[in-house]
């Protein structure tokens, strides 16, 4: 059996992938991106490659490239729409969802522009995603990914347990280094916990400083 030297399979591996430089069509910062060779050869003349906040730089875009991985244009992406999004705990076991759905908060129109508040941060910032549950863990609106939305509610449930809701604000770090940064808010003498869910480049002196910012914007609304 033939044996590959490290160096051969580090070229071999190489071999799979085209290196292709792109340039943010709104900031110009530029970098090059490893693209599967296979995804441009067997895709026809033009392929479209959508280009997520933080892999490049704080903008959403769409590059063009041929087969000969030449980037033929780029076209900007005004909105990202969550991947998931949840409301009235469509999370939760429907006995729960009933219960929830009775709460008028959420059919109140400064509820609507807390939600476009927060989708406009996962728009604007290096923020992945948010929600609003109460301290019963019925979930108002989230648009995190469904594992981490149920973490964070456990993490919450566990300290009011142990009786810890002095505590005003929570900070977790994900195995991938993403953040959760939550707080306490009571809106419409309803207790509820704001989350931001942050990339891994996001620290939390920052994470805490968008937070603050997205709790004061709110507060004006109620």
């Amino acid at each position: 059996m033939n044996k590959l030297t490290i160096t051969e399979e580090n070229n071999s591996q190489e071999e799979l992938y085209e290196k292709i430089l792109l340039r943010c069509p709104k900031c110009e910062i530029q970098t090059k991106i490893k693209v599967p060779s296979k995804i441009i050869t067997q895709n026809g003349n033009v392929i479209t490659i959508g280009i997520p906040v933080g892999l490049i730089c704080e903008h959403s875009f769409q590059v063009f490239v041929d087969k000969h991985s030449d980037v033929r244009g780029y076209q900007v992406v005004d909105f990202n729409i969550p991947k998931t999004e949840y409301f009235q705990s469509d999370v939760l076991k429907n006995d729960q969802k009933e219960k929830n759905s009775q709460n008028p908060i959420t059919r109140l129109p400064f509820f609507q522009d807390i939600i476009n508040l927060l989708r406009n941060y996962v728009d604007d910032r290096e923020i992945l995603g948010s929600a609003v549950f109460t301290t019963k863990g019925n979930v108002l609106y989230s648009s995190i990914p469904n594992t981490t939305l149920l973490d964070t509610i456990k993490e919450f449930e566990v300290r009011s347990k142990e009786k810890l809701h002095r505590i005003a604000k929570m900070f977790l770090e994900l195995r991938n280094n993403q953040k959760v940064c939550s707080v306490y808010l009571e809106i419409q003498d309803l207790e509820v916990i704001l989350v931001l869910f942050f990339s891994e480049m996001v620290n939390f002196a920052i994470g805490n400083m968008y937070l603050r910012e997205v709790v004061n914007k709110i507060n004006k609304f109620t």
